[in-house]
């Protein structure tokens, strides 16, 4: 037996008997957010204001800033939905092992494109990357799971914008199209972002989103059970005093409240929230039409909501035709997979990249 389970069991009690008292703490918390959510919904001009001197004494500082809407305005579901060709990516990888029969790499990429409403079948694409000897290192050393990842996001985004290429160029009338993809919009994971790689990766992502643009794409991230608190923070920043604002990095009086919980006090099932712009470290590289974007989407039931976060560029959030057509194509794909809600195609597309355990014993022999 390799646990203490005698220590473990009394660090158990200690923290059983604080649990009442956090509770309570966090309840007074979520009912603190609620009251400045109230207070603030409608002072834009004052909000930016704080959050712009807010970054300039911390450059990193990552919140939701708001745009038009009031912080709790609520849209229910468009009434009507036209057919749109959905294209939902995902991926998956093997890193490479040490330890391992043969030392490679494997990035599988699968795209599922759907004509809603045609009734045609889904058609998959699946597109394994092989990684061997060379291409196994990155500026001198082995290839490491986040440079992997961030490669697995950016060959997601080359194969739906090669699918939109082709499904475009033999089009006889112009249908939307909708790339959805899994995690933010934003190039993610990167811990060094002045490295060579992540500028390498980050010019070819911000290459693809804009020609994406320039076809009239829907792009969109899917975030299911958000843990963030972009909204949350901007609240705790406009309660604090100007003088204080340095302090701002161990400024957390609402920690423990996310986004999810406050939403889900008054967005019903199948409305959207507000859009918001995203404040980020990111901010500078993605401006213009990419400039990133997000709201909060209730997929779930009157009984049972259940909150996920959409990324968009600045081209959707601004296209009021293209971000109704997001939002009633989201909730018909999460209703399809009933009580778990998530959007079917992604589900999809997720399950057939997972590399088995069995297809990864047969690459090794």
């Amino acid at each position: 037996m390799s646990i203490n389970f005698q220590q473990v069991y009394e660090q158990i009690r200690a923290i059983g008997q604080t649990t009442i008292a956090h509770q309570e703490r966090l309840a007074r918390l979520r009912e603190r957010a609620l009251d400045l959510l109230q207070q603030y919904a409608r002072q834009k001009e004052s909000l930016c204001a704080k959050v712009a001197r807010a970054t300039s004494c911390d450059p990193a500082l990552r919140c939701a800033l708001p745009l038009t809407d009031s912080l709790d305005a609520c849209y229910p579901p468009p009434q009507t939905s036209e057919a749109l060709i959905l294209i939902a990516a995902d991926g998956s990888q093997i890193a490479p092992d040490r330890h391992a029969q043969a030392l490679y790499s494997l990035l599988n990429i699968v795209a599922i494109c759907l004509e809603t409403r045609s009734g045609q079948p889904p058609q998959v694409f699946i597109e394994s990357t092989l990684l061997y000897d060379e291409e196994l290192y990155s500026e001198n050393s082995l290839i490491t799971e986040e440079v992997l990842e961030q490669q697995r996001d950016l060959a997601e985004r080359r194969k739906l914008l090669e699918l939109t290429q082709n499904i475009q160029d033999k089009q006889e009338k112009a249908t939307p199209i909708l790339a959805l993809s899994e995690g933010p919009v934003e190039l993610w994971g990167a811990k060094d972002r002045s490295s060579k790689e992540y500028l390498s990766n980050l010019e070819a992502h911000l290459a693809i989103l804009t020609q994406l643009q320039e076809r009239g794409v829907i792009v969109a991230g899917y975030v299911d059970k958000p843990g963030a608190d972009l909204l949350v923070r901007l609240l705790e920043i406009a309660t604090l005093d100007d003088e204080a604002m340095s302090e701002i990095r161990q400024y957390h009086p609402l920690r423990g409240v996310t986004d999810r919980w406050l939403l889900s006090r008054f967005l019903p099932a199948g409305h959207r929230s507000a859009v918001f712009g995203l404040q980020s470290v990111s901010r500078a590289r993605y401006t213009g039409a990419l400039a990133l974007h997000f709201f909060y989407l209730n997929v779930g039931d009157a009984q049972h909501p259940y909150l996920a976060r959409v990324e968009i560029p600045r081209w959707v959030a601004e296209n009021p035709a293209q971000l109704d057509l997001l939002h009633a194509t989201l909730l018909e794909q999460c209703r399809i997979m009933g009580s778990r809600p998530y959007p079917y195609l992604l589900h999809r597309a997720h399950e057939t990249a997972v590399v088995k355990f069995e297809e990864k014993q047969q690459i090794e022999q």
